[in-house]
């Protein structure tokens, strides 16, 4: 898209750098935003620099916020006893939503990966172990998924754990065969891990 205006390639090209954007769709988002009233065109720029100079991330849970600490690790009606750990922030949002859950969290920063190069030093371990060092820490809920990735990261937590923080029992969520479904339609998969973590009635 060289034969582009600059200031628009410009524009195109940043699109273009997000996740899941591709040129086509950066440039009808740019074109877009030229149809905008130049108010609305401003107030898109001005919400972009607001976001880097008023978000904080939380130094308890690792959490965006606009305060430090966040929200939840500030909320006295908190459970301090149960620190459920995500892979990433937009996981947290989606426990929340589900609602249920009143204790607190721990944002990894991502999963290990040894394929693309992620180790446990690029993720938030020590500040982990700092957290786990509180009194009142009793149980680690792994909420990571069930990737490779993630299997691979809730080993080496689990792992970690018993072997610095024995006091601490760690769980994971519950895995199995979804609400409303039927057995005949499983994946192996899905069946087998049903069988692993199977609950007595």
């Amino acid at each position: 898209m060289s034969n582009l205006p600059k200031p628009l390639q410009d524009v195109v090209e940043r699109f273009s750098s997000l996740p899941g954007i591709g040129p086509k769709s950066a440039l009808r988002m740019a074109m877009a935003i030229l149809k905008w009233p130049e108010v609305q065109a401003q107030g898109l720029g001005q919400s972009i620099l607001a976001l880097r100079k008023s978000l904080a991330i939380c130094s308890q849970c690792g959490s965006l916020a606009d305060s430090d600490p966040c929200p939840i690790c500030s909320d006295p009606a908190r459970y301090n006893g149960q620190i459920c750990v995500v892979g990433e922030w937009d996981s947290l949002l989606v426990m929340e939503e589900a609602g249920g859950y009143r204790g607190r969290y721990f944002i990894l920063g991502g999963l290990l990966s040894p394929l693309d190069g992620v180790q446990p030093q690029d993720l938030e371990i020590d500040r982990l172990k700092a957290f786990l060092r509180q009194d009142d820490v009793r149980e680690l809920i792994l909420a990571l998924g069930t990737t490779g990735d993630a299997e691979a990261t809730g080993s080496y937590l689990k792992n970690m754990v018993d072997k610095e923080f024995p006091q601490v029992s760690i769980t994971r969520l519950a895995q199995g065969i979804p609400l409303g479904s039927e057995v005949k339609y499983m994946d192996r998969n899905t069946l087998r891990q049903s069988l692993q973590y199977r609950q007595a009635l």
